[in-house]
């Protein structure tokens, strides 16, 4: 005698069970305590930066007393000059990003979406390569642009010091290894039918790669592109290495020009300080859909 299978249904968790509805307070909480701890230092230098020095002398940095206006700003901006160091910043950052994501993007697409011997080890030194700190090569990287000769239409000092050159040629070299990892990781999640594709229709490497996967890559190259602003624009150690004249550092040294000889006005730097962060936060906010679909597309595979 046989007996009639019965149907398989899905097992679902039935309500109250354990599992069902399932909140994640702990994460909730973790985040929200570490979005807090990184609000505090820019919501009090704000805070600060509004306050008169006599109100702060008066009341205590630790007190709501006094008036509240944006004459620091002022004052920092014009005497800070800051027009002039963001216009340093600008010619700095911006070639060093399209550089940037323009050399990653093509070694990513060698190491992920062609096959031949050397792929995975270039992979692996670019990605090491991100292990070193820059510190370990100040001094080569010194020495090396001081006896490199240029023209002096080019440099005034006759070699690569003193130049943004030089500083946008570190911060490439430096930021291309981060790039080639994740762009890499970007274009193997992308089918392989595209450019298979393009090959049977006669597409070279270089057609595959600019007109094909390049632009499937513009979520990734937009939060590269966010991120790269933060670390390029935020860049100290570099351009104080090898720029020589105030004239021609970023605004990142600008604060500098806001610090007394024998007393600080700390109203005046957080004015500075704050005006500095306004160009990134524009960045991020503009390009936040992006650099959120950048970071999360292409993580989990269906």
């Amino acid at each position: 005698m046989t007996s009639t299978p019965s149907i398989l249904r899905p097992r679902t968790a039935l309500p109250g069970t354990r599992g069902a509805g399932k909140r994640h307070y702990g994460t909730h909480i973790f985040l929200t305590v570490m979005a807090v701890m990184w609000m505090v230092p820019l919501g009090w230098a704000l805070f600060t930066a509004l306050r008169p020095k006599a109100d702060t002398d008066k009341y205590g940095y630790f007190s709501l007393g006094g008036a509240f206006n944006f004459d620091n700003f002022a004052t920092a901006w014009t005497q800070g000059g800051f027009l002039r160091y963001f216009g340093n910043s600008l010619i700095i950052t911006i070639p060093t990003i399209i550089l940037v994501l323009l050399f990653s993007s093509m070694m990513a697409f060698a190491v992920s979406r062609v096959s031949w011997k050397f792929n995975i080890t270039l992979l692996i030194m670019f990605t090491a390569g991100n292990l070193l700190p820059p510190q370990v090569l100040a001094t080569p990287l010194f020495e090396m642009f001081k006896l490199l000769q240029v023209p002096y239409w080019f440099s005034d000092s006759g070699n690569l010091l003193n130049t943004y050159l030089s500083v946008i040629l570190a911060n490439t070299a430096f930021q291309i290894g981060f790039c080639t990892f994740v762009l890499s990781n970007y274009m193997k999640a992308l089918s392989p039918d595209l450019t298979e594709a393009a090959l049977v229709d006669g597409a070279g490497l270089w057609r595959q790669y600019w007109s094909i996967i390049l632009p499937l890559c513009r979520p990734a190259l937009a939060a590269m592109a966010t991120l790269q602003v933060i670390f390029i624009y935020n860049d100290y150690f570099w351009p104080l290495l090898f720029i020589q004249s105030g004239d021609r550092l970023p605004v990142t040294t600008a604060i500098n020009n806001l610090q007394g000889t024998f007393l600080s006005n700390y109203n005046l730097l957080a004015a500075g300080a704050t005006i500095t962060v306004i160009p990134t936060l524009i960045v991020y906010i503009a390009l936040q859909r992006h650099f959120v679909a950048g970071l999360t597309l292409g993580s989990s595979k269906g």
